[in-house]
């Protein structure tokens, strides 16, 4: 029977794309999992991984630690370095044969060329850059609720959407969210009349929780040969330029427009404390716009989306989309002038005062501290 992306009735399943690069499986993977084991969790069906790579059997046994059910893996020396012919051929044929409900992608630079290209091939919808993820529809309310701005009792008649002018029930349907004008506007997207829904998620939005399970993992039999790869891997060249790793750090000292009145000044005073905590810099939207800071440091709904042990907010007055990158944090300490500042909404710690004197007691204080 041809594949027809419209028979909905005919899907089941959620699946994740595992990125690996070199049989290192990426951690947005393990996020996906987790995120992944929710979702099935809430259809009521197996959550499995799809694992590509060249002898790359021995790390599927990793995602069973996450929640994953069932791994298909599918080894080739053709697939050992990431090309989008091979990549794309071998995921379409597996979804055109075992028919997922949902299927999940990583927003890396590999998925963001993968996903649309699979999805074209699918005929089926693709959400892009998706910071949430809901079926139930309960806890989907109960996102809006606290992250947007909606009337509570609009949001209560959620449920149901005109489609070719009849009714549908959105209950089973992924509600995918994501920013949308620059980050003004949060969207939330389903695609009711194709399976699968398939979406990208950014790195680091989605936590990582481990969920035991014995994983099945299954090899099954593909065909892929050399003439259907068009692009040739030469060399792998890794730039020099150093990031600044946000998603990865425990400590983030992150300025804001506070700063302005001494931006050299106050970026200074961020790396000395960020230095003492053993952390890094990070900045508001403001800062990037600005010129202050570079892109890989901002923080928030355009930016990363961050869970440090400890997040210090200097200057930062706290827009909805700023702390929707931040407040997950463990522990938050903020420092401005305003005291009704939004930010103090999500903070463990609140400073009123002026950043300039501040932060340096801070650091004098942490210094002593670790005499």
């Amino acid at each position: 029977m041809a594949f027809n992306s419209a028979d909905t009735a005919a899907f089941k399943n959620v699946w994740v794309f595992c990125e690996q690069r070199q049989g290192v499986m990426m951690p947005t993977t393990f996020e996906l999992i987790s995120e992944g084991r929710k979702l099935a969790n809430e259809l009521g069906v197996e959550l499995c991984g799809i694992l590509l790579g060249d002898n790359v059997k021995g790390i599927a046994a990793e995602l069973g630690q996450y929640g994953a059910d069932k791994v298909y893996v599918y080894d080739s020396p053709l697939l050992k370095d990431f090309t989008t012919d091979a990549y794309t051929k071998v995921i379409v044929e597996a979804v055109e044969e075992l028919k997922p409900e949902v299927l999940l992608f990583g927003a890396s630079n590999i998925g963001r060329d993968l996903a649309p290209r699979c999805a074209a091939r699918l005929h089926t919808g693709l959400c892009a850059d998706c910071t949430h993820l809901d079926i139930d529809m309960p806890n989907y309310k109960g996102f809006l609720k606290e992250a947007s701005t909606l009337p509570e009792e609009r949001i209560e008649k959620l449920g149901t959407v005109m489609i070719n002018k009849e009714p549908h029930d959105v209950s089973r349907d992924l509600k995918m969210t994501r920013p949308a004008f620059g980050g003004h506007l949060m969207a939330s997207i389903i695609c009711p009349r194709f399976r699968p829904a398939m979406a990208t998620v950014r790195p680091g939005v989605m936590k990582k929780r481990e969920c035991p399970k014995n994983v099945e993992i299954i090899e099954p039999k593909f065909e892929l040969t050399a003439a259907d790869i068009h692009t040739e891997v030469v060399d792998t060249v890794k730039a020099a330029k150093k990031l600044v790793d946000l998603i990865g750090a425990d400590f983030i000292v992150s300025v804001g427009r506070g700063i302005s009145k001494d931006v050299e000044g106050g970026i200074k005073l961020a790396e000395e404390l960020a230095e003492v905590l053993g952390g890094v810099v990070g900045g508001s939207r403001a800062t990037i716009d600005s010129g202050w800071l570079s892109a890989d440091h901002q923080v928030g709904q355009t930016g990363k989306t961050v869970h440090p042990k400890v997040y210090v907010a200097l200057g930062i007055s706290g827009a909805i989309q700023h702390k929707a990158g931040m407040q997950d944090s463990e522990c938050i300490i903020a420092v401005n002038k305003s005291d009704v500042a939004p930010i103090f909404e999500v903070a463990d710690y609140g400073i009123c005062g002026d950043l300039f004197k501040v932060v340096p007691m801070m650091i004098e204080e942490m210094k002593a501290l670790k005499k």
